[in-house]
């Protein structure tokens, strides 16, 4: 799976502290946070027909992430949606775009890890591209990675940080196999999640996910367990229970619902798509649009 250029994204605009810039327009600089140390938290959000689905969940979760590393001068949730509109506004976008929300812990007075360096509160950084859901709905091959999802004994996956080589390691796995995405287990052995999304299992007519142990606790998952027509059970999964699942799905804002037809070169079912994928995958499309919250 790779991400096509987008020519609508030529031109776009993005937000850094109340400045509007344009793309090939350098505006963060080389003593912030996330440059320093990838020390910042982030939320990826989606557009629809000029609302964003999990607003409110996703900003709450941007916020609990920055509580939980101590930054300071977080800005207020209506300051956020103001920067998110203004942005929006000024790429003409209102659907069919996704958006990259990142928060840092702010400029350092010299290089440094020490968080006592920032004296100037938090970066907000706003990036809107149009673009579509990126995953293939004719179904997408994993394989499983060496890498392992870290459990919160290491870096608790509840905190939504920018620290993401863990997950691009397993990614260039993946695309040196040849597969679309990585699975990856945690320290124990069980799934965690792909280095993008999250995973779901149908067996026996129901759905059955990973406990968040070694993965965050997602927006679209979330929505999943609360909308899904079959009993869905959260509990440890096996690698092999995914092998022997009768359908294999992944969730994420950027994607959405998309399955999943061969792990590790074994087919998934019949290997297509299944019912139950393309009706949950329905389902939540249809959730999204109408609980989106204008913006």
């Amino acid at each position: 799976m790779l991400q096509r250029y987008d020519e609508r994204n030529a031109d776009l605009r993005y937000w850094v502290n109340g400045a509007l810039r344009h793309r090939d327009e350098p505006g963060i600089s080389p003593f912030d946070s996330v440059v320093q140390g990838g020390d910042a938290v982030w939320e990826g959000l989606r557009l629809y027909d000029g609302g964003i689905y999990g607003l409110h969940e996703h900003l709450a979760r941007l916020r609990r992430s920055a509580v939980a590393l101590g930054f300071e001068g977080v800005p207020a949730d209506a300051e956020i949606i103001a920067a998110l509109r203004e942005t929006l506004a000024a790429n003409g976008m209102r659907d069919g775009a996704h958006v990259r929300l990142t928060l840092t812990r702010g400029v350092k007075v010299t290089s440094g890890m020490d968080p006592r360096l920032n004296a100037s509160g938090c970066t907000l950084i706003v990036l809107a591209e149009f673009k579509a859901p990126v995953y293939d709905t004719g179904g997408l091959t994993l394989v499983t990675s060496s890498v392992r999802r870290p459990g919160p004994d290491v870096l608790d996956p509840r905190i939504h940080h920018n620290n993401l080589i863990n997950s691009i390691l397993a990614k260039i796995e993946a695309n040196v196999a040849g597969a679309d995405d990585a699975m990856m287990l945690d320290g124990r052995g069980f799934v965690a999640e792909t280095n993008a999304t999250h995973l779901f299992a149908v067996a026996g007519g129901e759905l059955h996910t990973p406990r968040a142990v070694a993965c965050p606790e997602g927006i679209t998952r979330d929505t999943v367990l609360r909308i899904s027509p079959v009993a869905v059970h959260v509990r440890d999964l096996a690698q092999v229970e995914m092998y022997t699942a009768d359908e294999v799905f992944c969730t994420g804002t950027m994607g959405e619902i998309a399955g999943v037809v061969t792990i590790d070169g074994r087919p998934i079912g019949d290997g297509k798509v299944g019912p139950v994928t393309r009706q949950i995958a329905e389902l939540y499309r249809a959730h999204a649009r109408a609980n989106a919250v204008p913006v």
